[in-house]
């Protein structure tokens, strides 16, 4: 009786996965993405990043004074962690490596064996569960001590020093992690520490933006050339990189307008992501920048890094788009230089919003990136890397029974999956869906004001509980669709 039980189930099964209306394709990943600093705590880390700084001197600045202490407690919880992203069925994580815990002395490398044996056994942990890691090299967290010292990504040794810290990462962990990212979102450095004021050290000076734009695109290219050369590479590992992109859409298709948008694509997406994928700059970006004289320091050998080491892959992180329109008002110079001389932003009237992030909910973007990949960049194999629903307050949706009825964060999710999926069937080479986040982690200034999981955690037990969009990605997982 059991076994005709086992089997009528089983066939059940499979008619309702021949009856999915999304099918994606065979050993597609789905996964979610977090970072070290965002998750593991402080825990006998020997070093701060400017995070960790910023929290110490400027508490005020940080939503409820929440700071990066704790955070999730993934440090001392990472096997239960571990085993509860492989309850919900997450097939692939990314997380980071943080470079002031694994790295004791910056100017030579020399790694501290406690932070060794600590990433060791994640990355074990994530094998023994059947979870592929994929390693992400720099997250926001950089060494307070090299900005201090140095000026952090506006030096060219800073960038060296980096190289460094990757190619000891190669060697203590290659054997095992075959997938591995250079940067996560290296325009949001930009953005936050020298345009817009959200990161420290909250400076307003777009030449110093221009120059770091430049470095952090030479480190990347620097690293990839590291792991191309390295024992990795040779046993099939790749290595890629995480971009933000927010395409940018005119107001209008009048010329100025339109204009305006293309620099904003220039600006805030190409210059990674053609770097990246194409080994070079744009042009038009380079001749603008040359124009306002802020173009980078370089040399011929740097930019001939930069185009012989592009990547293998490309993580795709997508949360809303952005809109442009010509400027309304002439630019203020008073404070130099800034990108926003080209453009101003607009907001889409009447279009869906976020409340909690201030974000445009525009999901058939994802398919326009997908496609954009597909005919512009080579159609290189790519995947969704980080998508993902903040909401504050989530506490509110806490049913009886303990759980929380996040149904809304399911819905965001399959519409933007179902664009991604039209893309898919018209060719684009998309191989996998990450979520942000597995469990929910703390976020930079916003701390915890925003919640993202599939996992809720509650601040004050660390006790960690299944949401309702948990269940839902194990049955997506488990079908390969929905």
């Amino acid at each position: 009786m059991q076994l005709v039980a086992f089997d009528r189930r089983r066939g059940k099964e499979r008619i309702r996965e021949m009856n999915l209306k999304y099918k994606f394709p065979a050993k597609f990943w789905w996964g979610a993405a977090t970072s070290g600093p965002q998750s593991e705590g402080r825990f006998y880390k020997k070093n701060d990043n400017v995070f960790d700084y910023w929290y110490d001197t400027e508490p005020q600045d940080f939503f409820n004074r929440v700071g990066p202490n704790v955070a999730s407690n993934f440090y001392n919880s990472y096997k239960e962690d571990i085993s509860m992203m492989k309850q919900i069925g997450l097939n692939s994580v990314r997380t980071s490596i943080q470079w002031t815990r694994l790295i004791k002395d910056f100017e030579t490398a020399e790694v501290d064996e406690d932070a060794v044996c600590f990433y060791n056994k994640v990355i074990d942990e994530f094998l023994k569960q059947g979870i592929l890691p994929v390693m992400n090299l720099h997250h926001f967290d950089l060494p307070v001590e090299l900005y201090k010292k140095y000026g952090g990504w506006e030096s060219k040794k800073v960038v060296d020093m980096f190289v460094l810290f990757a190619k000891k990462c190669f060697e203590l962990f290659g054997d095992r992690v075959k997938h591995w990212v250079t940067f996560n979102e290296p325009m949001v450095i930009v953005e936050g520490e020298y345009l817009y004021q959200f990161h420290y050290p909250k400076l307003v000076d777009g030449k110093k933006a221009v120059q770091v734009l430049y470095n952090l695109n030479l480190a990347s290219a620097k690293v990839i050339e590291v792991f191309h050369k390295s024992v990795c590479a040779q046993n099939g590992g790749e290595i890629g990189i995480v971009l933000n992109l927010t395409p940018s859409y005119p107001r209008s298709q009048e010329e100025k307008d339109v204009k305006a948008a293309n620099f904003v694509e220039d600006f805030f997406n190409r210059s990674f992501l053609d770097t990246a994928v194409k080994g070079k700059f744009t042009e038009s970006l380079v001749e603008t920048l040359k124009k306002d004289n802020v173009l980078w320091e370089s040399t011929d050998e740097e930019l001939k890094t930069i185009h012989d080491n592009t990547v293998d892959f490309l993580g795709v992180n997508y949360y809303q788009p952005r809109r442009a329109k010509a400027k309304e008002e002439p630019f203020d110079e008073s404070k130099g230089w800034m990108p926003d001389k080209y453009f101003d932003d607009y907001k889409l009237p009447g279009c869906r919003m976020n409340p909690y992030r201030g974000w445009e909910i525009y999901p058939q973007a994802i398919y326009d990136i997908a496609i954009n990949i597909r005919d512009n960049y080579n159609n290189i194999s790519w995947y969704l890397s980080e998508n993902g629903m903040g909401v504050e307050g989530e506490e509110k949706y806490i049913k009886e029974d303990g759980s929380i009825d996040d149904q809304y964060r399911i819905d965001f999710y399959e519409e933007h999956l179902s664009w991604l999926h039209k893309a898919i069937e018209e060719g684009s080479n998309c191989f996998g869906f990450h979520a942000w986040t597995p469990i929910d982690c703390w976020s930079w200034s916003n701390a915890y004001k925003n919640r993202y999981g599939y996992i809720a955690v509650d601040l004050a037990t660390q006790i960690k509980t299944i949401k309702k969009s948990g269940y839902w990605i194990k049955k997506v997982a488990a079908q390969n669709g929905f």
